[in-house]
């Protein structure tokens, strides 16, 4: 098994590690880098092939993970998922919701059906997954929770809908971490910049060499983020460095909220 180039290969040991959109991407990573820490992890994504590629790849490295299709916009789905994940792996010490989708468009052209599918995906299946992971947490008094949102703090042009997707869950980090604090749950998020990878491929060629071109005139530190900055920030939240953290959003992106915008109008 590859060690962690940041944290202690036990960090996470006897744990189980949920990560959904676990499959490629940004997820894939934090899928690796907790495995990486001696957890268990369970990977959840509606592409069969992806996930299927990850698990094998998880396997080959010695972590124990497990993987089931998953579309976190249908309720039942995601509470079969954890009954799956408490089956195979034991019940489910943390839960990072990455899971997520859109597409870039004026504001003026996003069709219903469009905004519908984002903010459905985005910020229904999110809170369908964190509720049907927190109420065996609630039970057993434990418990983390980390989303993955977006930088949306200065607008998101180009992205309205998942800018108001991804601030409602950054309003429903806040409030489950005040409601479950009582059940020693923690419930933050983490929210990259323009990270390098396969996410951008959902963009097309010419915007995503556009914001490669680009990333030096919006980020402060002149490059693009890596799927590692994002995972080694959820691992800090997950692991003991986060036992006072609560109802935080980190923001990883290289100082591009106080900057500039990734999506210019």
């Amino acid at each position: 098994m590859q060690s962690s180039r940041v944290f202690r290969a036990d960090l996470l040991k006897d744990q189980t590690v949920i990560v959904t959109g676990g499959g490629s991407g940004i997820g894939r990573a934090i899928a690796f880098e907790a495995g990486r820490l001696g957890a268990r992890v369970a990977i959840g994504a509606r592409k069969p092939e992806r996930l299927n590629e990850t698990l094998d790849a998880l396997r080959a490295e010695g972590i124990t993970a497990w993987a089931h299709p998953l579309d976190i916009r249908e309720p039942e789905q995601c509470e079969a998922f954890e009954r799956g994940v408490t089956e195979h792996l034991g019940p489910p010490d943390a839960l990072v919701n990455n899971a997520g989708g859109q597409f870039p468009s004026p504001a003026a052209d996003i069709r219903v059906k469009g905004w519908r599918a984002v903010v459905d995906t985005n910020l229904n299946g999110t809170w369908f997954m964190t509720q049907a992971v927190g109420r065996g947490m609630i039970e057993r008094q434990r418990g983390r929770v980390v989303n993955i949102v977006a930088n949306m703090w200065r607008g998101f042009p180009g992205m309205a809908h998942t800018g108001a997707a991804r601030a409602g869950v950054v309003n429903l980090t806040q409030t489950l971490a005040l409601e479950w604090a009582r059940h020693h749950i923690l419930v933050n998020a983490v929210a990259p910049g323009v990270i390098e990878s396969t996410g951008l491929d959902h963009y097309g060629p010419e915007i995503k060499a556009t914001l490669v071109a680009d990333a030096p005139n919006h980020v402060p530190l002149k490059r693009m983020g890596s799927v590692d900055d994002v995972a080694f920030a959820v691992m800090y939240l997950l692991g003991p460095s986060g036992d006072y953290v609560t109802g935080e959003t980190v923001c990883v992106d290289g100082g591009q909220r106080l900057w500039g915008m990734a999506f210019p109008p």
